[in-house]
């Protein structure tokens, strides 16, 4: 009901520490309420069916708000209601905000794409590939460019069985949680490729490597480098790498047993900081946070009075940086990618067809293995986050059904 009011009678919705954004009806921007009014009740009924314990949803149109809302618990073994600021663990939607980053340096031209890795993490300056019989050096060396669009030949070991899987750490936050940063590069540098760099796609620690190049170029913290050029100018009030003891009630938990599985479900604490800043997985945030930073990759790189990225940039992350000679089978593993391609840190739409959801030739998206999606579609003029904390098989369902939900609605 508080929503509905200010939606007809309020200029901005005001959320924290003067943080705000513009709304408007959905009609003003071109959607239809009536049908827009499926995303709740959808998501009422899987949660009330017991799927995960609930939701917020934040959708952004010509640079308006026009829906904002918090479904079901926050935790739902203490049945309290989720409330709009609450703060999720984004798992790999911390890869955007890294590269974001990493692009920064680019812009100023202390960093190149086509540097090779080891310039900034001497450690795995003299890597090797694996092979069915051994090892063989690299063809050339890995590059930042690589670490971004995942080419660079690492992957996660939660990504297959082998024993050189089993070698890899498992995850991001598994090596964040477990090891120093230096600790992580000698024991990646002491591991092979599992590719010649620039020949395959697989998800990876890129990301993470990325975020510890950002380290070693501004001599900074990586959580201490995003604060300041990123999280708190945009108004990110509640981002950061820990959850503070005073916000941790408004931590969203999984529902104590996986739906599907029945396996037993729990997320680290939030207020327990990693090992490491990990640019691959560690972030915390919320619905209103992560829709601000949407909202400028939407804008080619400016929010309200601040160009934080280039227009260009901004194309070029977006773009995408998988040519013919790369191998993407493993990018297809993934649930709805098949017509996908893939940038820095984003896949990227390539028509408007193919794919098993809606979507528009040029949409990019992300999402997190705890539950969390966004896509931004450039030409829909659209920003829409997901936030829940329904990590395992239940997080590609959502995927799929609130993008569909969301693009039914527009006129």
């Amino acid at each position: 009901m508080i929503l509905r009011h200010c939606l007809a009678v309020c200029a901005v919705v005001s959320l924290a520490a003067g943080a705000s954004l513009p709304i408007a009806k959905p009609e003003a921007v071109g959607i239809s309420s009536a049908r827009l009014a499926r995303v709740g009740t959808a998501l009422k009924a899987e949660i009330d069916g017991g799927l995960y314990p609930g939701a917020v949803v934040a959708i952004v149109r010509r640079g308006k708000l026009v829906y904002y809302e918090a479904f079901g618990s926050v935790d739902k073994t203490s049945g309290k209601p989720m409330p709009k600021d609450a703060i999720f663990t984004i798992a790999s939607m911390t890869k955007p905000l890294t590269a974001t980053g990493a692009l920064m340096l680019i812009e100023e031209g202390r960093l190149l794409l086509n540097d090779p890795v080891g310039k900034y993490l001497p450690q795995l300056d003299n890597v090797m590939v694996a092979t069915p019989t051994g090892t063989e050096p690299v063809h050339r060396k890995p590059t930042i460019q690589d670490l971004m669009r995942h080419t660079a030949g690492f992957t996660y070991g939660n990504r297959g069985t082998s024993l050189l899987y089993k070698l890899y750490p498992q995850s991001s936050n598994e090596a964040a949680d477990t090891m120093t940063s230096d600790a992580f590069l000698k024991t990646l540098g002491g591991l092979p490729l599992f590719y010649q760099p620039g020949t395959h796609w697989d998800y990876s620690f890129g990301m993470d490597l990325t975020g510890l190049t950002i380290e070693a170029v501004t001599k900074q913290k990586l959580s201490d480098y995003l604060r300041e050029r990123l999280f708190t100018p945009l108004g990110m009030v509640d981002t950061g790498f820990i959850v503070p003891a005073e916000k941790a009630s408004r931590f969203a938990k999984p529902l104590p047993v996986d739906p599907v599985t029945g396996k037993p479900q729990a997320f680290r604490n939030p207020v327990n900081p990693p090992k490491f800043d990990c640019g691959g997985g560690c972030i915390y945030s919320t619905a209103m946070d992560y829709a601000r930073f949407a909202e400028m990759l939407r804008s080619k790189g400016r929010f309200e009075d601040r160009q934080y990225l280039g227009r260009k940039t901004i194309e070029y992350m977006t773009s995408d940086q998988l040519g013919p000679e790369v191998d993407t089978e493993k990018l297809r593993e993934f649930p709805n990618m098949n017509g996908y391609g893939f940038g820095l840190s984003v896949a990227v739409r390539k028509g408007g067809g193919v794919s098993g959801i809606m979507g528009t030739a040029g949409d990019f998206d992300w999402g997190g293995a705890n539950g969390t999606y966004f896509w931004v579609d450039p030409k829909e003029e659209l920003v829409v986050v997901f936030m829940a904390a329904a990590p395992g098989d239940m997080r590609v369902h959502v995927r799929q059904m609130i993008t569909t939900l969301v693009l039914q609605s527009l006129d």
